[in-house]
């Protein structure tokens, strides 16, 4: 059985009618007639009843009709890919990703993407929501959660790079308060509280959730302090400043630590929950443009290249504390 059969068959039960198959196909009716004759002969199956009426599929004519459908995809997207392969990838790219990552660490990514791939198009939109992606138009996000539950079954995920949330301060800060020496001390110092969104239905922003890498045990730290926010990007200047305790991405106080603006305090503790992904709409069949970059995307972040800004620096001491 070849492409030609699979068209055949199809083209009799969408047409109800041997003459009508023949003219979809560009064919006598003769010849429609002979080669289903043929086609049957070979099976051992009847395919269609006739009637002077109407032609209609048997039940084993349905079963291949159906099957035929998916092979005749399945034909066509093989033929697409390797003409694909023989171009230059071209065409847009539209992606959404949060501000603070999108502008540190995926923007000058996709501008060495762009430079390599001079027929591809990026469009970049920086979000504190995630969109909905398929309604929205997007081709697919770079996002520091996973999926939500309610999207599970309809996109994609891979992860990009892990990420870690690390306890830091400023060393003015801890000059004048100390460093916490447990988890329990936390709840003694100011703790700048991040309210921003995308981290889950039921979050509790002023309960940090902190665990060792040797250790499975999560433990849920009750923090509170004079100052909060929304704005991440404010937080962490008010933690520069000298105001308190943060919990951040590593990557994005990487050159901070690297400059000794900020260090980490209980640098053994981490909070492991918001790792980077690709998250994009479930296709059949996704262009290669946009295997191409998450393959890129997979290779740039993997190793997580904001930890060699801090791989040499080191965390201070616990300072005698006073009073505040």
């Amino acid at each position: 059985m070849d492409r030609p059969d699979l068209e055949l068959v199809l083209a009799v039960r969408q047409h109800g009618s041997l003459v009508m198959a023949a003219r979809a196909l560009r064919v006598a009716p003769s010849v429609v007639t002979k080669r289903l004759a043929a086609l049957e002969a070979r099976l051992g199956l009847r395919l269609f009843q006739r009637t002077t009426r109407r032609v209609s599929p048997t039940a084993e004519g349905d079963t291949l009709c159906e099957r035929a459908v998916q092979l005749l995809r399945a034909f066509d997207e093989v033929e697409a890919e390797l003409r694909e392969r023989q171009a230059e990838p071209a065409g847009p790219i539209r992606l959404a990703a949060t501000f603070g990552f999108g502008r540190l660490w995926l923007g000058p990514a996709l501008a060495e993407f762009q430079a390599r791939h001079a027929g591809i198009q990026v469009q970049l939109q920086l979000t504190e929501q995630l969109p909905d992606l398929a309604v929205e138009g997007f081709d697919g996000a770079i996002w520091l959660w996973n999926a939500p539950t309610e999207r599970a079954a309809e996109w994609v995920s891979r992860r990009l790079a892990a990420n870690q949330r690390v306890l830091v301060a400023s060393p003015a800060y801890l000059e004048r308060h100390g460093a916490p020496r447990s988890l329990q001390e936390l709840q003694q110092h100011a703790c700048l509280v991040v309210r921003e969104n995308g981290g889950g239905p039921g979050q509790r922003f002023d309960h940090w959730r902190l665990q060792r890498a040797s250790d499975a045990q999560v433990q849920h730290v009750p923090v509170s302090g004079p100052l909060s926010s929304n704005s991440g990007e404010l937080v962490r200047d008010w933690c520069l400043a000298g105001h308190g305790l943060m919990l951040r991405s590593l990557w994005d106080i990487a050159p901070q630590i690297a400059s000794g603006e900020l260090v980490r305090v209980l640098p053994s503790y981490a909070m492991p929950d918001a790792d980077i992904h690709w998250l994009a709409p479930y296709r059949p069949q996704t262009p290669r443009r946009i295997r191409l970059l998450v393959d890129f995307l997979v290779e740039s972040f993997r190793k997580e290249p904001w930890k060699k800004r801090v791989s040499a620096t080191k965390s201070a001491p616990p300072a005698p504390r006073q009073k505040r």
